[in-house]
């Protein structure tokens, strides 16, 4: 049996980027409901977020379950990163339907001659 293997996928956002992105949701008003004054309050426990982050990612990264950390402040570029990250890891799988025997060959023939009549 294949032992299946995960990815974890951490995308990093630069403290200047998190402040250019605030200061649009303040600007235009379509993105005005994404903003919060918490938001600010919390953006002043930047260094601590970044050794909470560290330290979770250190402890849960196995061999089987790797952390990924993707730049994300170009939302392009990030979304190439997690795509090739997804699409190697389902071309890693090596995933194959299964092959039928030749009892449930006769079978499923049995079968059919039940629904064609």
């Amino acid at each position: 049996m294949q032992r299946n293997t995960g990815h974890q996928i951490f995308l990093h956002l630069s403290k200047d980027e998190q402040r250019r992105r605030f200061l649009e949701r303040i600007d235009e008003p379509d993105k005005n409901w994404k903003f919060s004054l918490a938001d600010i309050h919390e953006h002043k426990f930047w260094k601590h977020y970044m050794q909470a982050y560290e330290d979770c990612l250190t402890a849960t990264s196995t061999h089987e379950a790797p952390w990924f950390v993707v730049p994300a402040d170009d939302k392009e570029n990030a979304r190439l990163f997690v795509s090739r990250i997804v699409l190697d890891t389902l071309n890693g799988l090596k995933m194959a339907y299964p092959k039928t025997s030749a009892k449930r060959r006769r079978e499923l023939n049995s079968i059919r001659k039940l629904v064609v009549r």
